[in-house]
């Protein structure tokens, strides 16, 4: 069974519909490669119900199709990122509107987050990119401990530099007294958190260096 071989995929695109992975120019991902989830096809709706921003939002012409057409065709564009392996089964890697964009990487707030919740002591934890004049944004992760935990920024730290590349290193940590805020969906909500932490905080320019350690 597909399930047993690929537990953490998506699965692969229903009959009559196409699914692409593309690149912000829109030329498709190599296998493997990070990309918006697209869908073009003929199960394609014609937007969303009486939400015209929302529609000129998602439902965009597909660049580099069909140049003698009339009408460009039009397809979804998910806010998806994903990627798709060499046997077209994709795996989800988060929403492009809260991607860390930073040293010229799109990085997910759940892969490091991830890391943080294997190391067992966390109890919530949030990673959120906030603006820096040299790294485009800085990873900004905010972390709560486990009842009965005595919980470090300096053990999140190793955490991250054992598992993580360079680019992905937090460069600020704090440890807060939970629980952390969420949005109408059961989420946390990193969006808040982030222009919470904006005004909370020191100018971002400080944290293009070193990594930083604070508790609240």
């Amino acid at each position: 069974e597909e399930i047993d071989r690929r537990p953490d995929s998506i699965g692969k695109a229903i009959p009559n519909a196409e699914i692409l992975v593309l690149r912000d120019d829109g030329t498709p991902c190599a296998p493997n490669e990070p990309g918006e989830l697209v869908h073009r096809g003929a199960l394609v709706g014609m937007g969303y119900w009486n939400d015209m921003e929302k529609t000129a939002e998602r439902y965009k012409p597909l660049p580099g199709r069909e140049p003698g057409l009339v009408l460009p065709e039009v397809a979804v564009f998910s806010g998806d990122t994903v990627r798709k392996d060499d046997e077209g089964f994709l795996y989800f890697i988060g929403r492009r509107d809260e991607m860390i964009k930073t040293s010229g990487y799109r990085v997910s707030p759940t892969e490091i987050e991830e890391v943080l919740y294997a190391t067992r002591l966390v109890s919530e934890a949030a990673a959120f990119g906030v603006p820096s004049a040299t790294l485009g944004q800085a990873i900004v992760v905010i972390a709560t401990s486990k009842p009965g935990v005595t919980l470090t920024t300096d053990v999140l730290l190793v955490a991250c530099r054992e598992h993580l590349p360079a680019y992905m290193q937090p460069a600020q940590v704090d440890i807060r007294a939970g629980p952390l805020p969420r949005n109408p969906n059961g989420k946390i909500d990193r969006k808040l958190l982030s222009e919470t932490y904006s005004r909370e905080t020191a100018p971002p320019s400080t944290l293009d260096s070193e990594p930083q350690k604070t508790h609240s």
